[in-house]
């Protein structure tokens, strides 16, 4: 296996979508230019969080972590990883899940919109400039201080409202 030599991406629209050997290779060097100690529990937790397409909860955390040999893992100990790595800007919070997902871009510190689907579970990140200027602008005119942004929006992905769609289409799962 190639040592990956992790870039700082460049094109906010990605999503992040790199390859997670190549996100966590990123999240290793960030924290080594830091000064911050990346554990194998962090490391872990966050290689689990990089492998689901949805947010993840500290006890589902746990269970995996647990069947990946990690012996005795209870919920604080995903806890203190997952602050860490929320410190570190690697992953973030979705707070009407109470769960976790990567940062599309952990090398940088942005405001972002995560666009949750009802249906999958599925969580996209959107980095928006706009967004962040309003939120700015707006607090510089309250004369506030923001410590924590959270934007969350909730609806159906288009994966789920194409299987809708077609579910409606053929009569399967429809209901009179």
């Amino acid at each position: 296996m190639t040592a990956l030599s992790p870039q700082p991406c460049a094109d906010p629209d990605c999503r992040g979508q790199r390859d997670p050997d190549e996100r966590l290779a990123l999240a290793v060097s960030i924290c080594g230019s830091r000064g911050a100690r990346l554990t194998k529990m962090r490391l872990l937790t966050l290689k689990l969080l990089l492998e689901n397409r949805g947010p993840r909860g500290a006890y589902e955390l746990a269970e995996a972590l647990k069947l990946r040999g990690a012996h005795s893992v209870r919920p604080p100990t995903v806890y203190r990883a997952l602050d860490f790595l929320m410190e570190q800007g690697l992953v973030s919070k979705i707070e009407s899940r109470n769960a976790y997902i990567p940062c599309a871009h952990p090398e940088r510190r942005h405001i972002c919109i995560f666009f949750i689907c009802g249906s999958c579970e599925e969580s996209v990140e959107l980095e928006d400039q706009r967004l962040e200027r309003l939120i700015s602008e707006d607090a510089t005119l309250l004369e506030f201080s923001v410590a924590r942004r959270v934007v969350e929006v909730e609806g159906t992905c288009k994966h789920c409202l194409a299987e809708d769609e077609a579910n409606v289409t053929t009569g399967v799962g429809v209901r009179c």
